[in-house]
C-alpha cells in the first residue's frame, strides 16, 4: 500500500532529539503541532513499535489506521532510541533548557532506556490534556507496561498490546535460537555486518534493502524512503542490543502492573506465535479472567505488518468504539 499514493491521508515525518537521542516520529494526519490550540484533537493514538523500532515499518498501519477511525485523530508511532539516525540536510529539533526531560537517558538504547525515552517524549512533546490510546507490538508491550507503571498519572483511555512479548522470551522456540546468537555471539556478528555495509556501496545496499522490502511485500513510499537511515553499524548495533537485553532482562510477567491497569488494557495473541506461544494465552487468561485478552481467530503473524494491516486496523478500531464514544 503506497500510502503517500491518497492525498486524504497526510503522512509526515519529524526527527526529535529526546533524551539526548535522535529519535523519529512518523505522523499520520494534518497535526504536527498538539500544542497548537487551533484545531486541536482531543486524543492521540501513538504506537510503540518492536524491535528493530522502525515506524516506516508501520506505516501502511498508521495510515489504515487512522483512516479506520475516520480521521477524527492524530496516529503517530515512535522510533526506538538508535535505530534510526537522521538523514543528512533533514532538520532535527534539538531539546531546549525549558524542556521537562532535557537530560541524556542512561543506556539510552537498553529496555530501561527505551522506557524513558517514551516517557520523556510524552512529556516533551504532547499536552496533558490530551488523552492517550497507546498500542504496542511485540517487545513494545513491556515497554508500555513499564511506562503504565512508571507513569500512573498517564490520561491513558486505552492500551492495546499485540502479540505481547512480555514474558520469558529466552524460552519460547524462537528465543531459544535469539539468546545464543543475541547475548553469546553478537559481537561476532557485528564482523560481517560491518564487512559488507564497508564493502557494499550505498547504491547496491539500497537495491538490496529494495529488494527485501519488496519481498516482504512492506515497499511503499515511506519505508523506501527511510529504510537506509537504519542500515549503518551504529543502527544495527542498537537493534541487536535491545534484542539481548530482551532475552536477559524479560522474564516474569508483571502481573501486579496489570492488575492495576486491567480495565485499561487489551491483549491480543497470536495461535501460531513462536515469540508469545499460546500457552501464554491461556496463563494470562487463567491469572486475569475479567481482563480483555483476545486469541486471534484470523491466523494473523506476529510480524502483522507484513501482511495484516488492515485486518488489524479495522480491528482496533471496533475494538476502540466504546471509549471513543466517552470523548
Amino acid at each position: 500500500m503506497d500510502v503517500t499514493a491518497n492525498e486524504d491521508v497526510p503522512v509526515h515525518d519529524e526527527f526529535v532529539v529526546c533524551g539526548g537521542v535522535v529519535t523519529h516520529v512518523l505522523k499520520c494526519g494534518p497535526w504536527s503541532d498538539l500544542f497548537d490550540t487551533k484545531d486541536s484533537p482531543k486524543l492521540l493514538v501513538l504506537v510503540i513499535t518492536g524491535n528493530p523500532g522502525i515506524p516506516a515499518f508501520y506505516a501502511g498501519f498508521v495510515t489504515a489506521l487512522y483512516l479506520n477511525l475516520q480521521k477524527r485523530y492524530p496516529v503517530w508511532v515512535i522510533s526506538h532510541a538508535g535505530h534510526v539516525s537522521a538523514p543528512h540536510g533533514v532538520k532535527v529539533d534539538e531539546e531546549g533548557p525549558e524542556d521537562p526531560s532535557p537530560r541524556k537517558l542512561d543506556d539510552a538504547f537498553g529496555l530501561e532506556g527505551q522506557v524513558e525515552h517514551k516517557l520523556a517524549f510524552l512529556r516533551r512533546r504532547v499536552p496533558t490534556s490530551l488523552k492517550l490510546v497507546l498500542i504496542s507490538h511485540s517487545v513494545g508491550s513491556y515497554v508500555l507496561l513499564e511506562m503504565m507503571k512508571r507513569a500512573p498519572q498517564l490520561p491513558v483511555l486505552r492500551s492495546l498490546l499485540l502479540f505481547p512479548t512480555i514474558e520469558k522470551i529466552a524460552k519460547t522456540p524462537n528465543g531459544r535460537v535469539a539468546t545464543p546468537l543475541l547475548c553469546w555471539l553478537r559481537y561476532a556478528l557485528y564482523v560481517p555486518i560491518y564487512i559488507g555495509l564497508s564493502l557494499l556501496p550505498a547504491r547496491v545496499q539500497a537495491i538490496l534493502a529494495s529488494l527485501v522490502l519488496r519481498r516482504l511485500k512492506i515497499e511503499n513510499a515511506v519505508t523506501s524512503r527511510h529504510v537506509m537511515n537504519s542500515l549503518n553499524m551504529d543502527c544495527i548495533a542498537n537493534i541487536l542490543y535491545l534484542g539481548s537485553q530482551e532475552m536477559r532482562i524479560i522474564l516474569e510477567r508483571d502481573n501486579h502492573t496489570i492488575q492495576k491497569h486491567l480495565k485499561k488494557l487489551t491483549f491480543y495473541y497470536g495461535t501460531s506465535d513462536l515469540w508469545c506461544p499460546v500457552q501464554f494465552y491461556e496463563d494470562i487468561k487463567k491469572n486475569f479472567p475479567s481482563g480483555d485478552i483476545k486469541l486471534c481467530e484470523k491466523g494473523i503473524k506476529h510480524a502483522f505488518i507484513i501482511s495484516s494491516n488492515q485486518e488489524m486496523a479495522t480491528m482496533i478500531a471496533d475494538w476502540l468504539k466504546d471509549d471513543l464514544a466517552k470523548i
